[in-house]
């Protein structure tokens, strides 16, 4: 049994009161303070944490970037991905970097929302996100698509000779981190930002990992990049770095992760560093519903129980 910090069990008691709710993990300054499953789910039972994956998809390119498999992120999407292009590119393709899918300025119509199962149902994801039209130039404002995470991917793959998950797996040695299934497309890509398995504390190892500097495992470097601000989303008003959302909670710097249906991992940065990962019904909305908002909410009480 994890050793429940003062305060914090009731600010985790009061939970119970979101239906949407499954799990919930807490770790502060190197232990995990509190850990507890709701409705019948534990901590320890892998779910689907969709979008949140898309931090995870980050860190993989910045170790790829700090094993020179890329050049950092100036490296272009083309030169990796020439042989998935258009037989006519926009000439915009040649300009568009590895930086700018991170930070989701592409440029690209958006592959997720209302144009997700069109995308999904194609027979070749990374040449159909790259065949999108452009509706900005890259590095202009956000467009959130989970193509461009997918296109990360895509180029993690090419340019190792391995799977995602292969690297990921090999990559990111972080105790109690596993991905226990990660789909895939037609080729074989596994869908970068998405459709990602794994148990709430292994969400919450990966943010530990974080909030710790990187364990030796995640760049420093790397970590300070994705934390500064590139963008900002036109549906929460918040910043975006590279695969992760910057913001405040309860007075503190956090910077989180967010997967439809309320799958978070939260990062408070600091000098008594803390994460937090919560994992919900991934097929109920929590943006649009105030969900997201209640777990943001949550977020604050535990920290400052903690």
């Amino acid at each position: 049994m994890p050793r429940l910090m003062r305060g914090a069990p009731t600010a985790v008691l009061e939970a119970v009161d979101l239906p949407q709710l499954r799990a919930i993990a807490v770790w502060r300054d190197g232990e995990e303070v509190a850990a507890r499953g709701f409705g019948g789910f534990t901590p320890d039972r892998p779910t689907n944490i969709k979008s949140a994956s898309k931090s995870i998809v980050s860190a993989l390119a910045g170790i790829a970037i700090a094993r020179g498999l890329f050049s950092g992120t100036d490296q272009r999407v083309a030169e990796l991905l020439r042989a998935d292009l258009p037989a006519d590119p926009d000439p915009r393709l040649a300009r568009l970097t590895l930086g700018h899918l991170l930070s989701m300025q592409a440029g690209l119509e958006r592959q997720s929302g209302p144009n997700y199962g069109a995308w999904v149902s194609s027979r070749n994801w990374v040449r159909a996100a790259l065949a999108a039209p452009f509706v900005a130039d890259p590095g202009q404002g956000m467009l959130y698509s989970t193509a461009s995470t997918h296109l990360v991917s895509a180029m993690l793959a090419r340019a190792s000779g391995r799977s995602t998950l292969a690297l990921a797996r090999d990559w990111l040695e972080i105790p109690g981190f596993s991905i226990t299934a990660w789909d895939r497309d037609p080729q074989g890509v596994h869908l970068g930002g998405n459709q990602m398995a794994m148990s709430t504390r292994s969400l919450l190892s990966f943010g530990a990992a974080y909030a710790a500097g990187g364990q030796g495992v995640i760049p420093p470097g790397w970590i300070a990049e994705s934390w500064r601000p590139r963008t900002r989303s036109i549906f929460n008003g918040e910043e975006y770095g590279y695969g992760w959302f910057i913001s405040r909670i309860a007075g503190r710097p956090v910077r989180y992760g967010w997967g439809y249906g309320g799958q978070m991992i939260y990062v408070f940065p600091g000098t008594v560093p803390v994460a937090i990962a919560m994992t919900s019904d991934p097929d109920q909305p929590s943006a649009r519903s105030g969900y997201r908002r209640d777990l943001h909410a949550l977020a604050g009480r535990l920290v400052a129980a903690l």
